[in-house]
C-alpha cells in the first residue's frame, strides 16, 4: 500500500441508509435517513454521489444505481452498543463499545445535579429530556430572570448546559461545562458534555454557533493515536477534535458548518500531502435531522454534493476519498433523536478500483483497518481492512 500517502475521510453527520439489523432494539424500525428523506421531498439531486455509486446501495428517489460507479461502493453494520455521535465515530476509528454510554430518560440523579450546582456556585433549570430548540423557549426567560443555566438530556448520552451568551459568557459556559466533565465519570460517564450558548429575547431565542462537546477519553488507543505516532499528520474538521477530546490530533480546524468545513478540507488537502484528513459535517444532524426538516436536510446533501467535484479535483495521484456516516437522523419519523441505522460508505481516488461492491460491512471499524494498511501502519484494533479490494 506504500502507493497511498493520504486518506481524507469525510463523515456526513447522521446520513444513514437504514435497515439496521437491530433497529428494532432502538425503537427504529423503517428507519432510513436517505431514502425516507428523499422520498418526502420528491427526490433529491445527487448526480456526483450518485456517479460513485450512493444509489447502489440504498433505494433512493432521484439517485438511480448505476451501471459503472467511480469508485467503491457498500454499507456499514453498527456493532457498538448505542447510536450516538462519539460511539459511531470511536468505531469508525476503530474502538467499539460493548456496552452503551449511561442514559437519563427521567432526567439526572438530584444528588448528581446537587453536586454540580455546589461546585459551579449556580443552581440550575430543566434536568429532563428535550429538544434544544424548544426547552430554550420554555424556559429561557426564567433563565435570564435568574441567571440559572438549563440542564437537559435526550436519548442520547449527553449533559446539555444552555446559557444565554448575555447571562452567562460563552467562557464560563465552557468552564461549567467542564466542570461536568469531570464530575460525569465512572457509572455517569456521559459520552459528550455539550455547551449550548444562545441569544434572542423571550419567545425569539437562537442557539448560536458556538456550541462545544466535552467528551469521554477513548479507552484505548484509536486510529488516529497509532497515526500520530508513526509521525504522520491527523488533521481534524469540525468537532473531530471534540469527539476524541482533543487526542491523536496535530492540527485541527474547529468548522461550525458544512460549507465551512468543505474549505478546510480542501485548505488540507492543499497543504498537507500526507496522513489522515479526518471530517465532520454537522449540519444534516445539528439542523436538520434533529428538528425534523426533510427539505432542509435534502437541501443540505444537495448542496454538499455541489462541492463534491471541487474535493474530487484536489486530490493527489497517492489519496483516497472515503465518504460515509456515524448514525442515522431520519428526519421523517416522530423522533427528533439519532436512528439506528447502516451507513454508506463511498471510496474513490486516482487509484481506487472503479465499480467495486464491497457488500455490507460487519463493523463500522473496518475503516480504520483499511486506513491503517492503506497508510502503512500496524493495526490491533477492530475492523476487516478492504484496502487489497480497492487498491490492490
Amino acid at each position: 500500500m506504500n502507493e497511498i500517502r493520504r486518506v481524507i475521510l469525510i463523515i456526513l453527520d447522521s446520513v444513514g441508509c437504514g435497515d439496521a439489523p437491530d433497529a428494532g432494539n432502538y425503537g427504529d424500525e423503517g428507519s432510513n435517513t436517505l431514502g425516507n428523506t428523499a422520498q418526502a421531498v420528491g427526490g433529491l439531486r445527487l448526480p456526483h454521489l450518485g456517479q460513485l455509486g450512493l444509489g447502489n446501495i440504498t433505494s433512493i428517489e432521484g439517485v438511480p444505481a448505476v451501471d459503472s460507479p467511480l469508485g467503491a461502493y457498500g454499507r456499514l453494520t453498527e456493532v457498538s452498543a448505542g447510536k450516538d455521535t462519539t460511539t459511531g465515530h470511536w468505531e469508525l476509528a476503530g474502538v467499539i463499545l460493548a456496552r452503551p454510554f449511561p442514559t437519563y430518560p427521567d432526567g439526572f440523579p438530584a444528588e448528581l445535579i446537587a453536586e454540580f450546582e455546589r461546585l459551579t456556585g449556580r443552581g440550575t433549570l430543566g434536568n429532563y429530556p428535550a429538544s434544544g430548540t424548544i426547552i430554550i423557549q420554555e424556559l429561557g426567560d426564567q433563565h435570564m430572570r435568574t441567571g440559572k443555566p438549563i440542564v437537559y438530556t435526550s436519548a442520547d448520552s449527553v449533559f446539555q448546559l444552555a446559557a444565554h451568551e448575555e447571562v452567562i459568557p460563552v467562557t464560563e459556559l465552557y468552564r461549567m461545562c467542564q466542570i461536568a466533565r469531570e464530575l460525569l465519570s465512572g457509572e455517569h460517564g456521559v459520552g459528550r458534555v455539550i455547551a449550548r450558548p444562545f441569544v434572542g429575547k423571550p419567545g425569539n431565542f437562537t442557539r448560536t454557533e458556538r456550541r462545544k462537546d466535552f467528551s469521554l477519553l477513548p479507552y484505548r488507543d484509536t486510529l488516529l493515536d497509532v497515526l500520530k505516532a508513526s509521525g504522520q499528520e491527523v488533521m481534524g474538521v469540525g468537532k473531530i477534535e471534540d469527539i476524541f477530546a482533543h487526542r491523536g490530533l496535530t492540527q485541527s480546524n474547529h468548522t461550525l458548518n458544512n460549507m465551512a468545513g468543505v474549505e478546510a478540507i480542501l485548505g488540507f488537502i492543499g497543504s498537507n500531502p500526507s496522513g489522515l484528513i479526518f471530517a465532520n459535517l454537522v449540519d444534516f444532524d445539528m439542523l436538520y435531522g434533529h428538528r425534523n426538516i426533510p427539505r432542509g436536510y435534502a437541501d443540505a446533501l444537495e448542496e454538499f454534493d455541489t462541492r463534491l467535484p471541487e474535493i474530487q479535483l484536489a486530490l493527489r495521484d497517492t489519496d483516497v476519498l472515503i465518504i460515509s456516516a456515524d448514525h442515522g437522523n431520519d428526519p421523517t419519523t416522530p423522533s427528533t433523536d439519532h436512528s439506528r441505522e447502516r451507513v454508506p460508505i463511498l471510496v474513490s481516488g486516482p487509484k481506487v478500483h472503479r465499480g467495486v461492491n464491497l457488500g455490507t460491512r460487519s463493523s463500522f471499524a473496518d475503516v480504520a483497518a483499511t486506513i491503517a494498511e492503506l497508510l502503512g501502519v500496524a493495526w490491533d484494533g477492530a475492523g476487516k481492512s478492504f484496502a487489497y479490494d480497492i487498491v490492490g
